[in-house]
């Protein structure tokens, strides 16, 4: 299904006119639009994406610490992860750790930096994900201008799973999925053989590999057919071509089994969308896409545009290319957490079809002193905007009651907020749950640590479970219950404001 371009397009005959030229000045080419558009890019990533603005939320991530931890047990014991080590709830029961390689980035900033390194590996991360997508759609759009204007409509999207995610890392080996298909789209088919190791890499990244997959499953689907309809028109595949597209399918599915964990790291995402409801109907991230928030907006518009920009002056679509238009956004509205997802796979086609419908030719004319201007401005902007290790130090101190989390006992049976679950992971001190919620859940514990927070029958719950201190905090219910019944008494408090939290203990009366 080699790609057709239209001879009577304009962005084809641009696209043509520029790479029949002579390289020009070295300058030129080095202080060229691209250089002062990734600068800029890289200063909005910096400056704007909340989790990296400041350090505050970045800090904050429960996940980071338990992540963090694993990491930590991964170079010490130079073993992988294969019971629950944290917790004395469901201690010592199989669980597999499904993103351990996405984790040894931050972990090694950690090692190398302190907080300040795990800061710089997240910035790394979100950026190279930002500026994949601007890349991509430069190429296929041939319009720098619509590139960067379609990068900076995405970075609210993305911005949703800021931080030192792991997933965020996991999602540079989807733009280079995007990038082999298109590839493959152009003609240049051994780049499909560049899937099976990807995979490989991917599937001990992070759970999303999973969507991965099934794109490329989709990707064959839809070219087996040749259709030629109103928007639609397409040759279908070849012999030749249909039959390598499943050859590597197959090299692909066969590759994922190359991980620590075999056959159950495969299953890892199907045991959550078949096992974790209570998961998937609780947690904040994989609620629906709330529209009235800046994302939701920022979505409305991504779309809106995608829609006026084929009105204005339509196309021809492949129908892969409208099927992970409608998968992508249809999950991103689903789950907000995809956002991310549907602008690394949607963002180069919308560069596209504004250059066509908006921009028109491109103007490559461009003064290199002023892009390395630009550049130099943004780079010394992002190094004065990145939070020193002393500053994040205090952060943590703001966030955690840390003096708290250190008198814990490992003997203690500590019912804590689910806030300070990960940072009671990293501290070596023995959790009731964290957000590791998968083993939880199989054995009943989230369920139980929901109804013991909604104050469904908690005290019966905490003698179940022989709790003897609760970490919480102290504006929530079952503080207010606890501060008044008999047998439980403050032993400590920490923190000032909403972030105060109260440490319960069991007392002897």
């Amino acid at each position: 299904m080699p790609l057709q371009t239209e001879p009577e397009d304009p962005l084809a005959r641009a696209a043509a006119v520029e790479l029949s030229q002579p390289p020009g000045n070295i300058l030129q080419r080095i202080f060229g639009r691209h250089l002062m558009n990734a600068a800029l890019l890289m200063f909005l990533a910096v400056a704007l994406a909340g989790p990296m603005s400041d350090g505050s939320e970045l800090v904050r991530d429960s996940d980071l610490w338990w992540h963090l931890a694993d990491a930590r047990l991964l170079f010490t014991t130079h073993d992988f992860i294969h019971t629950e080590p944290y917790s004395f709830t469901v201690h010592g029961a199989p669980w597999i750790n499904p993103e351990w390689l996405a984790e040894v980035p931050y972990w090694i900033g950690y090692r190398l930096s302190g907080l300040a390194g795990v800061h710089l590996a997240a910035i790394i991360a979100f950026a190279a994900n930002l500026l994949l997508v601007y890349f991509r759609s430069s190429s296929v759009a041939r319009h720098k201008g619509a590139a960067f204007w379609t990068a900076v409509l995405c970075f609210p999207l993305m911005a949703i799973n800021g931080g030192a995610r792991t997933i965020v890392i996991a999602y540079l080996a989807l733009s280079v999925e995007m990038i082999v298909l298109n590839a493959a789209e152009q003609g240049r088919t051994r780049t499909l053989w560049l899937l099976p190791p990807l995979f490989c890499v991917w599937i001990n990244l992070h759970g999303s590999w999973f969507i991965g997959l099934g794109l490329l499953l989709l990707y064959i689907v839809c070219g087996l057919f040749s259709i030629d309809i109103g928007v639609f028109k397409q040759a279908a595949f070849t012999a030749a071509e249909r039959n390598r597209l499943i050859l590597v399918f197959l090299s692909t599915l066969a590759a994922c089994l190359a991980n620590p964990y075999g056959w159950r790291l495969v299953w890892n995402p199907l045991d959550m969308l078949l096992n974790q409801k209570l998961m998937l109907a609780v947690m904040e991230e994989w609620q629906p896409l709330n529209l009235g928030t800046v994302t939701g907006k920022a979505a409305v518009v991504f779309i809106g545009l995608l829609i006026v920009a084929n009105c204005v002056r339509a196309r021809k679509w492949k129908l892969y290319e409208f099927a992970f238009t409608f998968v992508a956004w249809y999950v991103a509205f689903s789950h907000v957490r995809f956002v991310f997802l549907a602008c690394i796979v949607t963002a180069p086609w919308l560069a596209r079809d504004m250059t066509r419908s908006f921009f028109g030719e491109p103007n490559e004319k461009t003064i290199p002193a002023l892009n390395a201007l630009f550049a130099v401005g943004a780079a010394v902007a992002v190094i004065y905007l990145c939070p020193s290790q002393s500053a994040l130090e205090k952060k943590v101190d703001a966030a955690f009651p840390m003096q708290t989390i250190a008198s814990i006992q490992p003997s203690w049976r500590t019912f804590n907020d689910y806030s300070v679950a990960g940072m009671m992971d990293f501290d070596s001190k023995p959790v009731f749950m964290d957000s590791r919620n998968d083993v939880f859940e199989h054995h009943g514990v989230f369920q139980d640590f929901l109804a013991i927070t909604n104050l469904g029958d908690p005290l019966r719950l905490l003698d179940a479970y022989r709790i003897d201190h609760v970490l919480i905090h102290a504006n929530t219910p079952l503080a207010y219950l606890l501060e008044r019944t008999k047998g439980w008494r403050i032993e400590t408090s920490e923190g000032t404001g909403e972030n105060t939290f109260d440490l319960f203990e069991r007392s002897s009366e």
